[in-house]
């Protein structure tokens, strides 16, 4: 058990890195505000948890799981804590929304209101910023960097 902890909190001090990671937290850490706390003109998570099991037909499990991923997730990417972890699971989160939303409606996101829904560019951008991070590691400015160093 210690040495996966100490797998996932390896990391590389590069600035690059951090770079990365604190990128993603912080435009991750708004979308789960809103569906968290109603934050940023969101609906708060009685709302959204209605939407998602109710109207997108989600297991109420993986509607909280979204929620925190990406409420706990951006704030520990944020901070550099467990990063590998939280990118990983944002990984799977936006391969999962690419695959059930927004394959269908090609590439670009709908910048103009003339699709019947969101392209995967996002999507993508945050896989690939997941992916540096999983890869990598929480870079120099972390937390896990801290832990890491001490080891």
């Amino acid at each position: 058990m210690k040495t996966l902890v100490k797998k996932l909190l390896k990391t590389r001090p590069n600035i690059g890195f951090s770079i990365a990671r604190l990128t993603l937290g912080l435009v991750i850490f708004p979308h789960g505000a809103q569906k968290l706390l109603g934050f940023f003109g969101g609906y708060g998570y009685t709302a959204t948890m209605e939407s998602f099991t109710t109207q997108m037909g989600l297991p109420s499990i993986l509607a909280a799981s979204i929620i925190m991923i990406e409420f706990f997730g951006a704030i520990s990417l944020i901070i550099g804590f467990f990063s590998r972890f939280w990118a990983v699971s944002l990984t799977g989160m936006f391969l999962g929304i690419i695959f059930t939303t927004q394959l269908e409606h090609g590439f670009f996101m709908n910048w103009f209101g003339n699709q019947a829904g969101e392209g995967y560019e996002y999507s993508l951008l945050i896989i690939g910023l997941s992916l540096i991070t999983t890869i990598h590691g929480s870079g120099k400015w972390s937390i896990d960097h801290l832990i890491s160093k001490k080891q």
